[in-house]
Parts: structure tokens; C-alpha cells; sequence
């Protein structure tokens, strides 16, 4: 039993149970989204490119919005700004249903509707985040990190797969209507949160006059933590590294054309794959729970990573391009998990939502600019050498990080460390 995740977050606290049930009805239908207008950029265009122009339209309201979101999170009631944010998301949602359902979606609109959907992600992820800490024990993080990304790779598998038969049978519309009904677990999970751990933290001083005490300023005082915070910098470096060169998604279309004759079906393996993978990881990671070196574990799990996008791009078989995306799930959850327990254990309350909006900025911008990337190589070159370059990449980037900032490599966790 020592193989298995702690699931006691879950057991002794009904709050974070609800919050954790809520995200994964919410991630769910959010992950169907996710898939089907990655699809349909594809048929409109036939473009890896504008598949991965979805990345920049993401990328976009994240680079401008996380940060600041982050220092909202910490001055106003966090419980309130989730259930406001969802709402807007939600809205999102129907106008992408009410897009396809017109029958003449337009690339550009596509783009402004994912555009929008980022930006309110951006406010709500963080600020979702930094609830957790109040919800479990200190000695409980990083089983409840662990079992959050249990969660998130579940999502990563019922998603996709879900979305590709719905696809099948009933359209895009399916995943968007599918999604919009989701967002119902979201505003539940937050709603009925205790009102004591949402409320703001007093903000730390900041010299100057009284209209610059906050906003930017605030804003970047959360940056100078991380910047004199060694661990944080190197864990967030090393996740950049990963994302921004081997993360392809927006060339599954395009292989999955090439390889296996375009099967919806098929398509949504890829990314089940992945889930199921991360998953196996999330489920056995007990022993993850009593790794010690952070930094060393952490930069050989992102260089596990980008070899399996390595083989993944010269796969010719189903079971060898399924297996190797398993194996890059499998290294990216124990990735996240390090990285979200770093996070949650060296930053102090009143920095939460600003150093939590910088993880998310690190792992979902990376992602989209990792599509954006891929995407353009693979438009230049080909989806296989746009696959293969980025692993390779990653796996170098690795070793360089490991090189440059030994403080990170040799990072140990404390004794008040799980």
C-alpha cells in the first residue's frame, strides 16, 4: 500500500473533496473543449500553423492577465473571484456552442472565444490554488497535490476520449454543450467552501506613494520573491523548458491524418494517452511522496519527457506512439506534483495567489506557447521533425538547467517537507 497516493486530503476534509470533485467535472468538460477546437481549426484550415496559432491566442491574456489576477487573488476574497470568473467561463463556453451551431464559424473568432477563455482561466486557476492550503494540513500538501494531479489526469483521459466519440456521434457541438454543462460541478465545488480560508491576506508594504502601494507594485513584489528564491526559479525554468519545446499538441491533427487516416477516435488516444500515463504515476506515487531531492528528480523527470516525444515523433505504430506518449504522462505528473509542492510549501500566505499565478502562467503559457511552437516548426519543416527537434531539445535544456543552477540540482527538502 506504500506505492499507493495518499488519499486522505480526501477522506478528512469534505471542503477539499468538493473542491477537487467540482474541478474535475469542470476540467472535464473543459478538456472536450480543448480537443474539439483544436479540431475544428483543423478542418477550417488544414493548417498546423493555425492549430498552433490557438497557442498564441492563449498565450496572449495570460501574459497579461495571470500576474495581475494573482495579486487580485491576494487582496479580495478568493472564493467570490473563483465563482465570478467560472461564470464568465461558462459564457464563454455557450458562445462556442452558439458559434458551431451557426454553421459558419469564422478562424478569427475561434481565436478571440480561446482568447477569452485563457484570460478568465488565468484569474481562476491561481486563485483555485491557493484555496488548497487552507482546506488540509500542512503535512497534508503533498498528498493533496498529488491527489489533485490524480484528478487532473483523469480529466486528461475521460476528456479526450469523451470528446472523440461525442465528436463521432454528435458533432462539436457535443463537446462545447457538454462543456458549458460541466461548469455547474465547478461553481458547486467553490460555493459551499468554508468562508474563513477565502478571505484576503493583508498585503505586504511597499515603500512609495499611497496609489502605487498596489496594482504593479504589488505585482511585482511577488516577482522579486521568486527571483530571490532559488527553488522556485529553477522549478519554474526547468517546467518552461519542457512545455516550450515538447509539448506538440497542435501536430496531433496533423500525425493523426498521416499515421492513421485521421480517426477522430484515434486523435483522442493521443492525448488519453497521456492521461493514462500521468495517471499510473498520480495512483503509485507514494514513493514520490518521500523523495527528498526535489531539483534532481525534477530535471530527470522533464528529460523522461522529451526523450518520449522523441520516440513518439518516429513511431509508426499505434502501440509504440500510444506507449510513448504514456511514458511522457507518466514523467510529466511527477514533474507537477514536485513543482506544486515546492510552490504551496515555501511560499508564505500573503504571496499565494501571486506565486500560484506564476505557476500558472508557467505551466498553461508554456503549453500554449509550446503549441504555438511546434506548430509553426512543424509548418517549416514537418510535424515529425517538429516532434523530434522539441524532445531533443528538452532533454538538452535539462542537462543545461541542471548545469547552470547546481543550488536547484542539490535542492533537498526540509524536514518540515513531506
Amino acid at each position: 500500500m506504500r506505492l499507493l497516493t495518499d488519499l486522505s486530503p480526501l477522506r478528512e476534509s469534505a471542503a477539499f473533496r468538493r473542491l477537487w470533485l467540482g474541478n474535475m467535472l469542470s476540467r472535464t468538460g473543459s478538456a472536450m473543449t480543448g480537443f474539439a477546437v483544436s479540431l475544428q481549426v483543423f478542418e477550417l484550415t488544414r493548417s498546423t500553423a493555425a492549430v498552433g496559432g490557438l497557442g498564441l491566442a492563449g498565450f496572449l491574456p495570460l501574459l497579461l492577465i495571470a500576474l495581475p489576477g494573482g495579486t487580485l487573488a491576494d487582496r479580495v476574497d478568493r472564493r467570490r473571484l473563483v465563482l465570478t470568473v467560472t461564470a464568465g467561463q461558462a459564457a464563454v463556453s455557450a458562445a462556442l456552442l452558439a458559434l458551431t451551431l451557426s454553421g459558419r464559424p469564422s478562424l478569427w473568432a475561434l481565436y478571440g472565444l480561446v482568447a477569452a477563455g485563457a484570460g478568465l482561466s488565468a484569474v481562476a486557476d491561481p486563485a483555485r490554488q491557493a484555496l488548497i492550503p487552507g482546506l488540509v494540513p500542512r503535512e497534508r500538501l503533498a498528498a493533496a497535490m498529488a491527489v489533485n494531479r490524480a484528478g487532473f489526469q483523469v480529466v486528461l483521459i475521460a476528456g479526450p476520449a469523451l470528446a472523440g466519440v461525442i465528436t463521432a456521434g454528435a458533432g462539436l457541438s457535443g463537446c462545447y454543450l457538454a462543456d458549458l454543462v460541466s461548469f455547474a460541478g465547478g461553481l458547486w465545488g467553490v460555493a459551499l467552501l468554508p468562508a474563513q480560508i477565502a478571505k484576503a491576506q493583508p498585503l505586504e508594504a511597499v515603500a512609495g506613494p499611497p496609489k502605487k502601494r498596489y496594482g504593479l507594485a504589488q505585482t511585482g513584489a511577488g516577482l522579486a520573491f521568486i527571483a530571490r528564491t532559488p527553488v522556485l526559479t529553477g522549478a519554474f525554468l526547468t517546467d518552461v523548458n519542457a512545455t516550450f519545446f515538447a509539448l506538440p499538441v497542435s501536430l496531433f491533427p496533423a500525425i493523426n491524418a498521416a499515421r492513421f487516416h485521421g480517426d477522430p477516435l484515434t486523435l483522442g488516444l493521443f492525448s488519453t494517452a497521456i492521461g493514462g500515463g500521468g495517471l499510473i504515476s498520480a495512483v503509485f506515487g507514494g514513493p514520490l511522496h518521500r523523495v527528498r531531492r526535489y531539483g534532481l528528480v525534477m530535471l530527470g523527470c522533464v528529460a523522461a519527457w522529451g526523450a518520449a516525444f522523441a520516440v513518439f515523433a518516429l513511431a509508426s505504430s499505434l502501440w509504440l506512439t500510444l506507449l510513448a506518449l504514456g511514458v511522457a504522462g507518466l514523467a510529466d505528473t511527477c514533474t507537477v506534483v514536485i513543482r506544486g509542492t515546492i510552490v504551496q510549501m515555501v511560499t508564505p500566505e500573503q504571496y499565494r495567489g501571486r506565486v500560484n499565478a506564476a505557476d500558472f502562467l508557467v505551466g498553461a503559457g508554456g503549453s500554449q506557447l509550446g503549441s504555438l511552437e511546434s506548430g509553426l516548426v512543424g509548418s517549416l519543416t514537418s510535424p515529425v521533425i517538429s516532434a523530434l527537434s522539441g524532445g531533443l531539445l528538452t532533454v538538452a535544456g535539462a542537462v543545461a538547467i541542471g548545469l547552470a543552477l547546481p543550488g536547484f540540482r542539490r535542492y533537498r527538502a526540509g524536514p518540515s517537507n513531506p
